[in-house]
C-alpha cells in the first residue's frame, strides 16, 4: 500500500472514509478483496506470499492498514511479514492502545512501516520509523511511504482532492478519479528517499505505472454512521489493465462507528 487519505470523524454521516492504493510488483500474487474463509468476519485482500494483508476491514468495525516506509538501503529479506501486522488486528480483540504498544516494543525486528488501527471509537497510527504511537484528532490525514502527513507533492495534491470528494458522498467517482491520477511530479519537486532518479519519477503519481512495479488495488472503505459499512476495490494488472472491481457492504455487529 502506497497511499492512504483518511477522514476520521469529519463528515457528519460518514465518520471513518478512507480511499486508498496499494502498489507492488506484479510478480507477487495476491488475491482481491473478500471475505476471508478462515476468518469470516475480515473483509480484506491478501498477500498471497507473505499470507497478511495490507487494508481491511471486520464486521465490528475493526479497521487497520499498512504502508512501507521507503527508505534506500537494502532491506533485510528474513525480517517478519508487515502484512502480518494488519492481519493480526483484524483477526484479534486487542484494544487498539494496546496492539500498537505491543507492535512498537517490537518494531524494530520489521522493515520500515507505518500502520493505523482502529476500532471505530479510537484510531492510532504508529511508524517503526519514529517514537510512539499517537491517537488520531478528528481530521483528515494522508499517508504514503514516509511518516503521516509528510507533504510529498502526490499526497498534496491527492488530499486536496480528497476533500472535494467527501462533499460528493455517497457518490464515489470522483474518489476513484483521483485514485488514478497518473501525473508525474517535476524533478525538482520530488522527494529524496534514496532510490534512483528513475524510480523517484515513476513513484510520484498517485496511480503508480512501471512494466514490473506498480498499482495494484484502489480502495474506497466507508463506514456510515448508522453502522453500514460499504469497501469497493479495483484491481489493476501490468499497463493499468483493469481486472474487476470488488463491492461488498455489511451492517456492523458493533456499536455505531465514532460513538
Amino acid at each position: 500500500m502506497c497511499l492512504i487519505l483518511l477522514a476520521w470523524q469529519t463528515h457528519p454521516d460518514y465518520p471513518l472514509v478512507v480511499a486508498a492504493n496499494r502498489d507492488e510488483f506484479f510478480a507477487r500474487a495476491s488475491a482481491p478483496a473478500g471475505f476471508w474463509s478462515e476468518a469470516p468476519e475480515i473483509l480484506a485482500g491478501r498477500d498471497l506470499q507473505g499470507g497478511g494483508t495490507w487494508l481491511g476491514v471486520t464486521r465490528r468495525q475493526r479497521f487497520a492498514a499498512l504502508t512501507n516506509f521507503r527508505e534506500g538501503g537494502r532491506q533485510p529479506a528474513d525480517a517478519p511479514s508487515r502484512g502480518a501486522l494488519v492481519a493480526d488486528f483484524l483477526a484479534g480483540d486487542s484494544d487498539p492502545q494496546d496492539y500498537l504498544e505491543a507492535v512498537s516494543r517490537n518494531g524494530a525486528d520489521y522493515n520500515g512501516f507505518n500502520l493505523f488501527v482502529g476500532d471505530g471509537r479510537r484510531l492510532g497510527y504508529y511508524s517503526n520509523r519514529e517514537a510512539g504511537p499517537c491517537w488520531l484528532s478528528p481530521g483528515i490525514y494522508g499517508l504514503s511511504n514516509h511518516l503521516l502527513d509528510t507533504p510529498w507533492p502526490k499526497l498534496s495534491a491527492a488530499k486536496a482532492a480528497f476533500v472535494r470528494a467527501l462533499e460528493q458522498l455517497p457518490a464515489s467517482t470522483s474518489f476513484f478519479d483521483l485514485l488514478a491520477d497518473q501525473e508525474i511530479v517535476a524533478d525538482m519537486h520530488l522527494p529524496e528517499t534514496g532510490v534512483p532518479l528513475e524510480w523517484e519519477r515513476i513513484l510520484s503519481a498517485v496511480f503508480v505505472r512501471s512494466p514490473d512495479y506498480g498499482t495494484r488495488a484502489s480502495t474506497l472503505l466507508t463506514m456510515h454512521r448508522n453502522g453500514r459499512v460499504t469497501l469497493v476495490e479495483r484491481s489493476f494488472g501490468r499497463d493499468a489493465a483493469p481486472l474487476g472491481e470488488v463491492t461488498e457492504t455489511f451492517h456492523s455487529a458493533a456499536t455505531q462507528v465514532g460513538a
